[in-house]
């Protein structure tokens, strides 16, 4: 069985030139499937494809018919957290794997203000690897933004691939990053005073279209000049402190939620004030509120023999840079356990325009992609 014909029909006897359209739901033969027999067959194709490329067979399967595709979806196949694989383009919108790093790269184009994320199929620090992001940077008069889409050729505020944006203050010392779309029921999220605008107008109120804030970055002045990389700290505004610990959980997404305009969506969040909007970029950062989870960076060594700053990154930077960073949770009350001694998201340098990034949970590959993207503006008051 060919998987790349399922669901597809052709004349007989003639050479097919180009790839001919799906049949209809109601009329394609293997819609008709029995469940049963369905869920066996899509089993055996997810457990025999472990990781990329070879796990396109598997997105194949689930695009063969809304039946195939539920079950493979809804069913079958599980969240980075528990498998530690990506599958679907959902699967950047939720949490990484709890005991190991989903390793990625991040390729800049410096001409074109283009950052995309890849990931890694192979051990090596550079090879062209599985697209799963794209941002571009663009300036204004008082911040910098970087757009986050699906589509590295698409960076359009009004295109269905565009899943969120970064956004800095006059410094670039302050950033906030924006989800397109709200988090499922549970998440404590609130949304800004933003709005899209499509072409020259405004997108009516029934589209998904605000911005709501995830996360918000700050990097500490360096005023005196002291030595030292640069220090941050992430306040991840949808995701509880209590998600590291043991049985905590943190908000998953389940789909790309598009709706048309004559078709108000549903929005499971928490609506209210919010106290960290775009204005807060101007000014102090918005201090922690209560149980949310904080990132900060892990302190380096002092290398004597070397007269550097060190971080053991255990082979996956290796170029130093001010850029370089490891993000740990930041423990209450000044605690050292063991949940916050783990790693949760690294990025480093290995090439001149390219750079390592490996994260876990509870955050995302849009969230670690959108932190990283922040060490990319150079902060003359920070270094």
């Amino acid at each position: 069985m060919k998987l790349s014909y399922i669901g597809f029909r052709s004349k007989t006897g003639r050479n097919v030139e180009k790839i001919p359209a799906p049949a209809p739901e109601n009329s394609c033969r293997w819609a008709r499937m029995p469940e049963e027999l369905l869920r066996e067959v899509l089993m055996k194709v997810e457990a025999s494809e472990s990781e990329w490329p070879e796990r396109r067979s598997v997105v194949a399967c689930a695009g063969v018919c809304r039946n195939w595709r539920n079950v493979m979806i809804k069913e079958i196949v599980r969240v980075p957290e528990v498998s530690g694989v990506l599958s679907f383009p959902i699967s950047v919108k939720q949490p990484g794997p709890r005991d190991s790093h989903i390793r990625c790269f991040i390729k800049r184009n410096g001409s074109a203000h283009s950052y995309n994320l890849y990931l890694s199929l192979s051990q090596a620090l550079a090879e062209n690897g599985k697209f799963l992001l794209g941002a571009r940077k663009s300036r204004h008069a008082t911040f910098t933004e970087y757009i986050i889409s699906l589509n590295a050729d698409d960076m359009s505020k009004g295109s269905n691939a565009y899943i969120g944006k970064l956004k800095s203050n006059f410094l670039g010392t302050k950033f906030s990053v924006y989800d397109a779309l709200p988090l499922p029921t549970g998440a404590k999220m609130t949304r800004s005073r933003s709005t899209r605008l499509i072409g020259s107008r405004q997108v009516l109120p029934s589209v998904p279209s605000g911005s709501y804030p995830v996360a918000h970055i700050s990097f500490e002045l360096n005023v005196l000049g002291s030595r030292g990389p640069r220090r941050m700290q992430c306040i991840m505004d949808t995701i509880s402190s209590s998600a590291i610990k043991p049985g905590g959980v943190a908000p998953t997404q389940t789909e790309f939620r598009h709706s048309s305009a004559d078709t108000p969506p549903a929005l499971p969040i928490s609506m209210s004030k919010s106290s960290c909007t775009d204005e807060a970029l101007s000014g102090p950062l918005c201090s922690q509120r209560e149980g949310q989870l904080i990132l900060k960076n892990k302190s380096p060594r002092w290398h004597e023999q070397l007269q550097c700053w060190c971080l053991n990154f255990n082979g996956r930077v290796t170029v130093a840079s001010v850029k370089n960073f490891q993000l740990v949770a930041s423990a209450e009350g000044g605690e050292t356990t063991a949940e916050h001694e783990e790693v949760i998201l690294q990025f480093g340098k290995v090439d001149k325009d390219v750079f390592t990034m490996d994260y876990r949970y509870p955050i995302s590959a849009f969230q670690a992609f959108a932190i990283c993207l922040s060490s990319f503006d150079t902060k003359i008051a920070c270094e």
